[in-house]
């Protein structure tokens, strides 16, 4: 299994790194189309469809992605063109993340069949996927760095909860999480987003411009544990360990990018505050 996830994972990040700087942005729109299509697929899976019903699902959130980001961005250079759109999805996704979610898991309200459900798996994943196109257009550097961020705290959880993990976070989702491992990706958090801050120029005098970066990524880390708990929320309702089988030793495309959903939109809206749009 071990084995079967690195080779995976290695062939993961060498397709995506090739599709990111190599594809066109015509390309890469198309590309972060399909992720929100097969995301659909799976989310289908977990709120039980039937086979018809998940194809015709995951082509609707497929063509609704790719409509959308074409009436936001340029597809031939990725010019947004549309940020008013653009401002209103991600206003939208952060509510539900911020909001909704957090009373969703309280309340523990089941999944079903019905519209409420399927207009959710939208939502976690369409604002996720035109923030992968917004971070690619500015600079695929910083949409790799991004990511990056959310597997260090991943990363950073799972090695610190193994070794000090006592104190369960979320004992009826996801058992194998501990706060112990959240305080671990909280310093790896905190350290990369200093770096990162350092690297791109960003004033770091303390105490102001400091903990506005350290709250920042305290914030994003607190969001991507988030994603990661609804997807797993999902899982445990379905009855299911994995959102799919697509990828041998990581499940499906919701398992890998299950933080990135709650992260990305987040993120898109700062670039905007960032580079003065907002």
């Amino acid at each position: 299994m071990l084995k079967a996830r690195v080779l995976t994972a290695l062939i993961l990040l060498a397709g995506f790194l090739a599709v990111l700087f190599l594809l066109p942005f015509s390309g890469w729109l198309l590309f972060a189309s399909l992720v929100a299509g097969m995301g659909c697929w799976e989310w289908g899976g977990l709120i039980q469809l039937g086979y018809r019903r998940r194809q015709a699902y995951s082509l609707a959130g497929f063509l609704f992605c790719a409509v959308l980001a074409v009436l936001v961005f340029d597809a031939e250079n990725g010019a947004i063109r549309l940020s008013a759109l653009l401002l209103a999805v991600y206003f939208i996704a952060c509510a539900f993340w911020l909001v909704a979610v957090p009373a969703w898991m309280g309340g523990r309200w089941a999944l079903s069949k019905g519209l409420p459900s399927l207009m959710t798996g939208w939502l976690v994943l369409i604002p996720a996927c035109l923030a992968l196109m917004q971070l690619r257009t500015s600079n695929p550097y910083l949409l790799l760095a991004a990511m990056a961020f959310v597997w260090l705290a991943d990363i950073a959880a799972y090695f610190s909860g193994r070794r000090f993990g006592r104190h369960k976070l979320a004992p009826t989702i996801s058992p194998g999480k501990t706060w112990e491992g959240v305080a671990g990706a909280g310093l790896a958090v905190a350290a990369y987003g200093l770096a990162m801050a350092w690297v791109a120029g960003m004033d770091l005098s303390f105490p102001g411009p400091v903990l506005a970066v350290l709250a920042a990524a305290e914030l994003l880390m607190g969001l991507s544990i988030l994603g990661d708990l609804f997807e797993s929320m999902a899982k445990r309702q379905a009855g299911v360990k994995d959102s799919g089988a697509l990828l041998p030793g990581h499940g499906g495309v919701l398992d890998r990018i299950d933080s990135l959903t709650s992260t990305l939109p987040m993120l898109g809206l700062a670039l905007f505050v960032w580079e003065g749009k907002l």
